[in-house]
């Protein structure tokens, strides 16, 4: 069984990458950073260091494979600020990296699982694609599509017993936020067990997996236990 994932280099994504190769499948890690894919492709993973948005260098990546399962994982956060304070080529860059390579991979890859007859492809989208956030206007807008498009494309490919489910995170450790948060920031949005592990995502991802083939998770919502803090609930002292 082969697997490719998008944006596995760090994060969520090579937590992902990494379990899949645990539990059997051959993974294709796609990425940008050549020094990250060379530590995966030590691990065993195969590698392609391509950026989506380019459609040829897309095409070639994807010559000779045939995966069992996509994982679109690719994707950035724009720089944190109102919306017009943004110029237009924060916004074009936000749309085509989050949604636009989106939907380049899927058109990719869905023909043959279509043909094929089987096959399950999976969305990493936020919490922010199913709520509003002030200062994310475009993050929400380009999550809120991935979403869209992922039940929509559900429904497409249920016929034909290809299974496609979105994985709405809330918040998670990695480095989404590193260029635009200070380290203390950072810090104090992880402090104290607040934030779920790329780990626990990829460990729900094999899990989904791991269903019978008749059924199919339109999506699933993971969450740190404690991520209500953040609106007065009180942590519970143990």
């Amino acid at each position: 069984m082969q697997a490719i994932v998008t944006g596995a280099t760090s994060g969520i994504g090579r937590a992902v990458a990494l379990a899949l190769k645990a539990t059997g499948y051959e993974v294709v890690a796609f990425g940008r950073r050549p020094e990250a894919l060379a530590e995966l492709q030590a691990l065993g993973l195969q590698t392609r260091a391509v950026d989506l948005a380019d459609r040829a260098a897309l095409a070639s990546a994807l010559a000779g494979l045939e995966p069992d399962v996509l994982v679109n994982n690719a994707g950035m956060m724009p720089r944190m600020a109102p919306f017009c304070d943004l110029d237009g080529e924060e916004i074009d860059r936000a749309v085509a990296v989050n949604f636009g390579s989106v939907l380049a991979m899927t058109r990719a890859v869905a023909p043959g699982m279509r043909s094929r007859g089987r096959g399950h492809i999976f969305f990493t989208g936020s919490t922010a694609g199913h709520a509003p956030f002030a200062n994310l206007a475009v993050y929400c807008a380009t999550k809120a599509a991935v979403g869209g498009f992922a039940q929509a494309l559900r429904l497409d490919l249920a016929p034909h017993a290809v299974r496609v489910t979105e994985i709405v995170a809330g918040r998670v450790e990695t480095g989404l936020y590193k260029d635009l948060l200070s380290d203390e920031a950072r810090a104090a949005m992880y402090a104290n067990a607040s934030a779920v592990q790329p780990e626990d995502v990829a460990a729900m991802v094999t899990a989904v997996l791991a269903l019978p083939t008749a059924v199919d998770v339109a999506r699933f919502d993971i969450l740190p236990t404690h991520q209500a803090t953040a609106t007065g609930a009180q942590k519970k002292d143990n």
